[in-house]
């Protein structure tokens, strides 16, 4: 019998890349997501927030099953990780420097059965347990990213600027313009995009492991 379907193994070249950047044409996938500003350092701020209400709605749905409410077409999984779509008024280049002037959307994938019904009903059971959740903030969407340019970044966040200078390198030398900002033929902005593998709570800052992802076009 196999063991639940763990994205980051069955789509390795979506979150397994090498520390070198490489070309990917990301899939349409379904999200959910909450938007925000500010830093992301502050404790018990916007963003810490937000990511509490995303890992609560994305267990409710995990765990649906235990409690007799599994959706149609329902298969075990695990979590996928948590990413974030990051930017600020002015975002090219990206510069992560002044952090209080951040603009992000925080966002965990779901698998294919989560519909719009499914969303509401793990909605309406995190509002029970956690009454004091802004849950009017979290939304299920469709994230159209299309043809992008992504290597992995090792070691703490403060030090993405030498991978992010090396992704965007990558894409001039081979005919491709950055497609930062731009609007996807399915309505979606493109953005800086982090995928984090790791806890930065439970790991040192020298072996965290984020992968670090820039749209292009030709």
């Amino acid at each position: 019998m196999s063991g639940p379907i763990d994205y980051k193994k069955v789509e390795k070249n979506l979150y397994q890349p090498k520390e070198v950047p490489t070309i990917v044409d990301v899939p349409k996938m379904t999200f959910i997501m909450v938007d925000g500003k500010g830093n992301p350092n502050e404790e018990a701020g916007e963003y810490a927030k937000a990511i509490e209400m995303l890992y609560g709605l994305s267990y409710m749905i995990r765990m649906s099953k235990k409690s007799g409410n599994a959706p149609a077409d329902f298969f075990e999984y695990v979590v996928p990780p948590l990413e974030g779509l990051w930017w600020t008024e002015a975002d090219r280049p990206f510069d992560t420097s002044q952090k209080d002037k951040l603009i992000w959307t925080a966002i965990i994938r779901q698998p294919e059965f989560v519909t719009e019904e499914v969303f509401r009903w793990a909605v309406g059971e995190l509002k029970k347990k956690k009454p004091d959740f802004e849950l009017t903030k979290a939304r299920l969407e469709e994230f159209s990213e299309g043809l992008c340019v992504q290597m992995l970044h090792l070691g703490p966040y403060d030090t993405e600027a030498v991978t992010v200078k090396a992704i965007d390198d990558f894409a001039a030398a081979n005919g491709y313009a950055n497609g930062i900002s731009e609007v996807s033929p399915g309505g979606t902005v493109r953005r800086h995009h982090e995928i984090y593998l790791n806890d930065p709570r439970k790991v040192a800052p020298e072996k965290m492991k984020t992968v670090v992802r820039h749209p292009i076009r030709k």
